[in-house]
C-alpha cells in the first residue's frame, strides 16, 4: 500500500527544454541528447526520494507531453495535426492545444515506455511506476475525414490500439515493472455536461462511448495478477488550466466495472465535486486522493488536507485511501506555472501528510539513488 503517490510528470529543466530543441535542429547527436535525458531523470528520482513519496516516476523527462511516448513510438501520428481542444483558466484566459492525428497504419518503431522503465529500474531500488496512455484517451487522436485513409472507422483503429497497448503491458511486466498507471483525462469529457451534449450533437453517444471506454481498459490490463493497476482521472492540464468540470457521478461505473487496483483521481478544487461518487468505489480498491493542486503555487496546509481526507472517509474507509497531487506538474513539455521550489514543496508535504495520517510508509530509503549520492 502506497500511502503517498505521484501522478507522473514533473517540470522540465530549463537545460532539457533547450537540448530537446537542439536535437531537433541536428544540434546535438543521440548520444549527446540522451546523457541530457539520463541527467534529469537523475535528478527527478533524487528529487522523489529527498521528499520521501512512497512511489516514484522518471518525471516524464523523455516525453515532450504525458502522450508522447506513444507518439513517437508508433508510426502513424501527426502530431500537430489532430482537432484542437480549449484550455482554459478562472480568469476565463483560454488557448487551444492541438491533439495528434492517426494519418496511417500503426507500426511499432520501439516500444513506448521500455526504455524509461528499465533506466530507472537501475537507477533507484525504491517502488516505481510508469504511466501508460489509455486507448480511449487515443480515440481522440482519430478523425472520420482525415483518418479514414488508415483505418475505415474508429473502431478498426482502436482494435490495433488496444493491441499495442497489451503487448507494451506485457513487455513492462517482462522487464519487471510491478505498478502500471494509465492515463485517460478523456474520461473527463464524459464527466462534463457541455462536452457529453457536444457528443450527442455529433451523433456520439457518450454512455456508449464510456462503455466502450472500460472494455478498452480491461482488455489492456488483464491477465497480470502481480501487477498493480491503476487509473488517473482528471479534467484536463495543460499550462496551468484545465477543459472540463465536474463530479465523477456520470462515470462511477468506471470504479465498479474495471479492474483497476487504485484510482488516482484530481480532488483539488470545487470543479471536481464532492466525495460522494466514491461510494460507488468496490471495498478492495483504493482511492488516491488527488488533493494538492498542480495548477497553482499556493502551497496547501496539512490541516485542510486532513480535513478533506476525514470527508473522503464518510465514504471510503481510511484505509482504502491514499494522497497525492491532483495530476502531473508539466503534462506537457511548458509545464505549469509553479517554480521548481513549488513543486519540491508540495511533494514533500505529500509525503509528510500522509506519514502523519497512515504511518511510516514504504519510503525506506530516502538517500541514495543507485551508483550517486544525493
Amino acid at each position: 500500500m502506497y500511502r503517498s503517490d505521484i501522478v507522473g510528470s514533473l517540470l522540465r529543466p530549463t537545460y532539457l527544454k533547450k537540448a530537446r530543441e537542439d536535437f531537433a535542429a541536428g544540434r546535438l547527436t543521440d548520444a549527446e541528447f540522451k546523457r541530457i535525458e539520463d541527467r534529469a531523470v537523475d535528478e527527478s528520482v533524487a528529487l522523489h526520494l529527498r521528499t520521501g513519496l512512497d512511489v516514484l516516476t522518471d518525471g516524464e523527462m523523455r516525453r515532450y507531453a504525458f502522450y508522447g511516448h506513444m507518439i513517437d513510438a508508433i508510426e502513424a501520428f501527426d502530431k500537430l495535426g489532430g482537432w484542437s481542444i480549449p484550455f482554459r483558466n478562472e480568469a476565463g484566459e483560454e488557448f487551444s492545444h492541438p491533439r495528434p492525428l492517426v494519418v496511417s497504419k500503426m507500426r511499432r518503431k520501439r516500444h513506448m515506455c521500455a526504455e524509461e522503465f528499465t533506466y530507472l529500474r537501475a537507477r533507484t531500488e525504491h517502488p516505481s511506476k510508469t504511466t501508460l496512455l489509455s486507448a480511449q484517451q487515443a480515440a481522440a487522436y482519430y478523425d472520420a475525414n482525415k483518418s479514414s485513409g488508415a483505418y475505415p472507422t474508429v473502431d478498426a483503429f482502436l482494435a490495433d490500439l488496444v493491441d499495442l497497448l497489451r503487448d507494451e503491458v506485457a513487455e513492462l511486466v517482462r522487464l519487471g515493472c510491478t505498478y502500471i498507471q494509465v492515463d485517460s483525462p478523456q474520461y473527463a469529457a464524459l464527466i462534463d455536461a457541455n462536452i457529453r451534449e457536444g457528443y450527442r450533437q455529433r451523433g456520439n453517444d457518450p454512455d456508449r462511448l464510456l462503455d466502450l471506454s472500460i472494455e478498452m481498459d480491461n482488455a489492456v490490463i488483464s491477465g497480470h495478477p502481480n501487477v498493480v493497476f491503476g487509473l488517473h482521472l482528471c479534467r484536463g492540464n495543460n499550462q496551468s488550466k484545465f477543459y472540463a468540470s465536474g463530479d465523477y457521478a456520470p462515470i462511477a461505473k468506471v470504479f465498479r466495472q474495471t479492474k483497476f487496483q487504485r484510482f488516482l483521481l484530481e480532488f483539488d478544487d470545487e470543479r471536481s465535486g464532492g466525495f460522494e461518487p466514491l461510494s460507488h468505489v468496490p471495498h478492495d480498491r483504493t482511492v488516491v486522493l488527488g488533493l494538492i493542486s498542480t495548477k497553482k503555487a499556493t502551497l496547501e496546509t496539512k490541516d485542510e488536507l486532513k480535513t478533506r481526507i476525514r470527508a473522503a472517509e464518510k465514504f471510503v474507509p481510511l484505509e482504502r485511501l491514499a494522497l497525492s497531487p491532483q495530476c502531473g506538474f508539466a503534462s506537457t513539455l511548458e509545464g505549469n506555472l509553479l517554480t521548481e521550489a513549488d513543486q519540491e514543496a508540495k511533494l514533500r508535504l505529500v509525503a509528510e501528510t500522509a506519514r502523519e495520517v497512515w504511518g511510516e510508509g514504504r519510503s525506506s530509503d530516502s538517500s541514495k539513488v543507485k551508483g550517486k549520492s544525493v
